[in-house]
């Protein structure tokens, strides 16, 4: 590399914080907003889906979603976000992160204002298009799990990079967030609008015709925080590490740095002393080579292991809250409300999980992760999420009596997955990697992660199910009950535990320092001056 391509490493290394660092974290993070928005608020609407496509008349309890549909509704986007974890990975390596990442954005808030519409008077079309939507909605998901992580890393300095790739992932628990906040507001709304009574009292106008547009609502306003931040990312220039590094254009990269940045780099003096073959090695080997997996091949099976442990909680549980909060009476049983007042009662819900758990463990990762580093977090966190599901398990039955009680343990469990291996495992696959394959090892190991999530969407929802078959949901074969189920939950954030150990730490490195790209390359001395 050149003197000026040395400089700007050396620069994005050492420059202090600047505005810059904050407007990427906002313009990433609310793509990471819009991300947890529409993956969650799914969880909000099934229910009601149920009751308005699949009211049984004479039925003492209200329509549910047959195994299927549930399973393809809840699924389907986390399809397509493994999917789109993969290629636009692989796009991010090949042809930039920046020249992709608009088109994830554009990609999210088309699919949600389609999904929302989803045309048809049937349910047999409304379920279809609902799903095609979501697929591809997941699909541009996918793209920005790789691509923010990646172009926040080689954007940061080496001593708060971790605190500034985990602001961009925390702003996942303000999507969860607002997920609950809409809920409650439009269900509000439509209540004050078009009252009715409980199912008890009058099944069929226990859901207002009205009820149809709410669902649809609260979907489509997914695309929002996508559209307002749009034109922001298409004005962010390429990472000045893949300018430099991939690209092989060290002086764009030092334009764009002082374009961006309040610094200007000089290089004075050059002294070279080349290594004795001259060659730079870090040309010699490609992704999955044998040097490759000599070098990085357990890094990368620590990862994406990680992930995909820590996804199958973390999914079974967000997924899923409404029927563990059923099961131990937080909600009272949906015979006894309205289709709309169930609604509200389920973002209720929602929303004082994240705001009391899942929104502070983001952001004491946040505050923590350059000062503890990476693998104290996720090991205890992953520990403690062990501890709680347990705790849970064992005596659940104490906790069916003792409601609040049971909220207040259920809320640990998502603190210490948020304040540990959730954020963590985001985290450090864009650090400890080489540039070229940095997007594509971070697209591997958080598709490893949807892998874990589609286990956990699918297994939880009929594993989750009453062992007495008479006290199932409509459709569904009985399963093993929440308590044992919290006990394999429990059980796989152990296996979790153990991959942390695959992983290296990357607190106060560089980036070129964790992925040995200097190995072997022409040696430089260099004075270098920043003004």
């Amino acid at each position: 590399m050149d003197s000026t391509g040395d400089a700007v490493l050396a620069t994005l290394d050492s420059t202090k914080t600047q505005w810059y660092h904050y407007k990427a974290v906002i313009i990433s993070g609310m793509g990471f907003f819009t991300d947890a928005y529409d993956l969650f608020c799914v969880s909000l609407i099934t229910k009601l889906l149920g009751r308005i496509y699949y009211h049984v008349p004479g039925s003492p309890k209200p329509g549910v979603l047959p195994p299927g549909a549930a399973a393809a509704i809840n699924g389907v986007a986390l399809c397509g976000t493994l999917l789109g974890q993969l290629f636009f990975g692989l796009l991010g390596d090949k042809f930039g992160r920046k020249r992709v990442y608009g088109f994830t954005l554009f990609l999210m808030a088309m699919c949600s204002i389609g999904s929302g519409l989803s045309f048809g008077g049937s349910r047999k079309a409304v379920l279809t298009t609902l799903c095609f939507f979501r697929f591809w909605l997941g699909f541009g998901i996918g793209g920005d799990y790789p691509l923010s992580a990646t172009i926040m890393a080689e954007y940061a300095n080496k001593r708060t990079r971790g605190s500034f790739i985990a602001a961009v992932f925390a702003m996942q628990g303000f999507g969860i967030l607002g997920g609950g906040v809409v809920g409650m507001a439009v269900s509000s709304v439509f209540r004050a609008l078009y009252g009715a009574p409980a199912y008890a009292v009058d099944p069929a106008g226990s859901t207002p015709p009205e009820a149809d547009y709410v669902w649809r609502i609260v979907l489509m306003l997914g695309a929002l925080p996508a559209v307002l931040t749009y034109y922001w990312r298409m004005k962010m220039p390429e990472t000045a590490r893949y300018t430099a590094l991939v690209a092989k254009n060290t002086e764009q990269a030092r334009k764009d740095m002082e374009r961006v940045m309040d610094v200007e780099i000089k290089v004075e003096k050059v002294t070279e002393e080349h290594t004795p073959s001259g060659e730079n090695r870090r040309e010699l080997f490609g992704l999955f080579s044998k040097e490759f997996l000599q070098r990085h091949g357990l890094h990368l099976l620590g990862t994406a292991s990680a992930w995909f442990f820590v996804d199958i909680a973390y999914y079974s549980q967000n997924l899923f809250q409404k029927e563990i909060f059923s099961a131990v009476g937080w909600l009272p049983p949906a015979r006894t409300m309205s289709a709309l007042d169930e609604l509200f009662k389920i973002s209720s819900s929602q929303f004082l999980i994240a705001l009391c758990g899942t929104v502070p463990g983001y952001w004491l990762t946040v505050v923590l992760i350059d000062r503890i580093g990476r693998f104290m977090i996720q090991t205890l966190g992953f520990l403690f999420m062990t501890i709680f599901m347990f705790a849970l398990a064992i005596p659940y039955h104490h906790w069916t009596l003792n409601k609040a009680g049971f909220l207040i343990m259920y809320g640990l469990t998502f603190f210490f997955a948020n304040f540990g291996p959730n954020s963590t495992t985001f985290i450090v696959p864009a650090e400890i990697f080489p540039a070229r394959f940095r997007s594509t090892c971070h697209g591997i190991s958080a598709a490893a992660g949807k892998a874990g999530a589609i286990v956990g969407a699918f297994g939880f929802l009929y594993a989750s199910q009453n062992q007495d078959r008479a006290k199932t949901d409509a459709g569904y074969p009985a399963g093993i009950g929440i308590r044992n189920s919290l006990f394999i939950l429990g059980g796989i954030n152990m296996l979790g535990l153990l991959c942390t150990f695959m992983v290296p730490e990357a607190k106060g490195k560089s980036l070129e320092e964790m992925s040995k790209e200097d190995d072997g390359q022409v040696k430089e001395t260099r004075r270098i001056e920043q003004v």
